[in-house]
């Protein structure tokens, strides 16, 4: 797809820099909508597993694929050259991602090292007191392990494209028919390693990590005002309700259309464990948010100021009901777990529009700014209103509004990549024979910019948290968009490669994305990484572009 560009061969430097920049930006907006659709989609319970583990991987690699695809496009010779802006795009992608915002996740995610338990990272409040670079860092869980012993693995088809470029030499004819065979076996084994990787995904769709990226969405779409409680997990908790049933063996249709009673007495029902895990998941923060005097209980004042910033149109007469069902000593308030199950009872209740609560902006200025907040306590930034387009709505209706509007995002975002990959392209090439340097160097540094901001900023979101599953989130992202770029976007240039009859002359590249994710699999074998080391696998970005220079200057194409 195309559209009427600026050749960028007929402006000036400031003209050229004008371009790069809008350019870039619109990529660069294009990737944080389709990563903003996608996150949506994680709202709705019946797509989450579908969308963690296939949508996201897959959307997260398509900015990148698309730049890598238009670079093989064209006149033949000519693509022959632009080829090296989609191989720097795919080089610097893959190693910026495991470098750059690899590192800042360990300095932002660092924790002491318990000088009394093997200087292992300790989570325990107050988590982070040392300043040596030596005695603090993260842990590194088995998951992370398994994600960089995947992403090891897929970096198998780069060894075999490089079995006829390390001995083929002459014309671009020439070495494109010794590689074709090669290049097929190579997009066959991507192919492959690709729907391996995304069945694999889809299988852990209800594993912790998961789970914790998918409460996080949660949370943030409340905190933004952006949907109700009910309408944010209204759906979650009756899946998990039936799946309860289920594995009882006892579905009914009172069941299926009533809170879970858990064995108990049937006026104060209670969550299922997993149900209670869920909710104080996502609603611990505003418990402690709400209680003002900070004593460990919520009056029914609190209660009701709750409901309202959460966008709850309750009778008040059914609030007072409920929270006298959950003060059983009569003492006007409620704690955690009394105030965990009164929201369980509120949220699986039939939609009501009732003369109470209304749909309303914030109760309260000092509510507001307290609202969920990060697990550190930091402060919060004051947000512009969101528009309460979805709030006034039921939760089966909110559920039905973010589809349509994740879809229209995903579809936008993905057509804006679409439109804008090719002239990048273009503009790459450019600035390179202008600074008379190879366009991979180029590409290497400015297409991941563009590509990968919403990875970075996913993963720095996480890292801050300074907890175990949240450091794993962070990192299992990264080595998870590395292994799609071994996969998905390497597919892509074996397939140029097969059916243009382009002309693999890589080598040096190609060395380098595979060492630095060798080099950061060893790392990853390990139980913790210190903040000193994550300072050094920082280095290994602007040290690689040393590395493919060195290795052209030997010889070595």
């Amino acid at each position: 797809m195309s559209i009427p560009t600026i050749d960028p061969a007929d402006v000036g430097a400031t003209g050229l820099a004008w371009l790069l920049f809008s350019y870039g930006y619109i990529l660069c907006y294009a990737s944080n909508l389709i990563s903003e659709g996608s996150d949506l989609l994680l709202l709705v319970p019946s797509l989450a597993g579908l969308v963690g583990g296939v949508v996201l991987p897959f959307l997260g690699a398509v900015p990148d694929g698309t730049i890598m695809l238009f670079s093989g496009l064209g006149h033949i010779e000519k693509a022959q050259e632009t080829l090296s802006v989609g191989v720097g795009a795919l080089a610097g992608s893959t190693i910026m991602l495991l470098t750059v915002p690899w590192a800042l996740s360990v300095y932002q995610g660092r924790v002491d090292f318990d000088d009394d338990n093997d200087m292992e990272p300790c989570y325990k409040q107050p988590k982070l007191t040392k300043s040596s670079l030596t005695e603090t860092g993260v842990a590194l869980s088995a998951e992370v392990n398994q994600g960089a012993k995947m992403m090891m693995l897929t970096t198998l088809p780069y060894f075999l494209i490089q079995i006829p470029a390390f001995f083929l030499s002459g014309d671009r004819e020439t070495v494109s028919a010794g590689e074709k065979n090669w290049a097929m076996s190579g997009f066959v084994i991507c192919v492959a390693f690709f729907v391996l990787y995304l069945y694999t995904q889809v299988k852990m769709s209800n594993d912790s990590i998961h789970k914790m990226r998918r409460v996080a969405v949660i949370k943030e779409t409340l905190k933004k005002g952006a949907i109700s409680l009910r309408g944010a997990l209204r759906e979650e908790v009756i899946n998990l309700e039936k799946k309860e049933a289920r594995r009882r063996g006892s579905i009914t249709s009172a069941t299926e259309n009533s809170p879970l009673n858990n064995g108990g007495d049937i006026t104060h029902p209670q969550p299922s464990e997993e149900i209670s895990e869920l909710l104080k998941g996502i609603l611990g923060e505003a418990f402690r948010a709400y209680d003002i005097d900070s004593d460990g209980n919520l009056n029914k004042k609190e209660f009701k100021i709750f409901l309202s910033d959460f966008h709850e149109s309750i009778s008040s007469r059914a609030v007072d009901e409920v929270f006298a069902d959950f003060d059983s000593d009569g003492s006007g308030t409620i704690e955690y777990d009394e105030f965990i199950a009164a929201c369980y009872v509120l949220i699986t209740k039939a939609s009501g529009t009732d003369d109470g609560l209304r749909t309303s902006r914030r109760a309260t200025v000092i509510v507001g700014e307290k609202i969920l907040q990060d697990d550190d306590g930091g402060e919060e930034e004051e947000e512009e209103e969101v528009p309460e387009d979805l709030t006034a709505l039921s939760p089966e209706d909110q559920q039905r509004a973010i589809i349509r509007r994740a879809f229209s995002m995903l579809i936008i975002g993905t057509g804006i990549v679409l439109i804008f990959s090719d002239p990048m392209v273009e503009v790459l090439s450019e600035i390179a024979a202008r600074a008379n340097i190879p366009p991979f160097y180029v590409s290497f540094i400015l297409a991941p910019v563009a590509a990968n901001a919403s990875e970075v900023i996913a993963s720095q979101y996480y890292a801050s948290k300074k907890t175990r599953r949240t450091i794993t989130v962070a990192l299992t992202a990264l080595e998870g968009a590395a292994s799609m770029n071994n996969t998905f976007c390497l597919s892509i240039f074996m397939g140029l490669i097969y059916f243009r009859g382009l002309a693999w002359q890589f080598s040096a590249e190609t060395l380098a994305i595979v060492l630095v994710q060798l080099v950061m699999y060893i790392y990853a074998q390990r139980s913790k990484m210190s903040t000193a080391t994550g300072f050094l696998v920082l280095s290994f970005f602007p040290l690689s572009v040393m590395f493919v220079a060195i290795l052209e200057y030997c010889g070595l194409d």
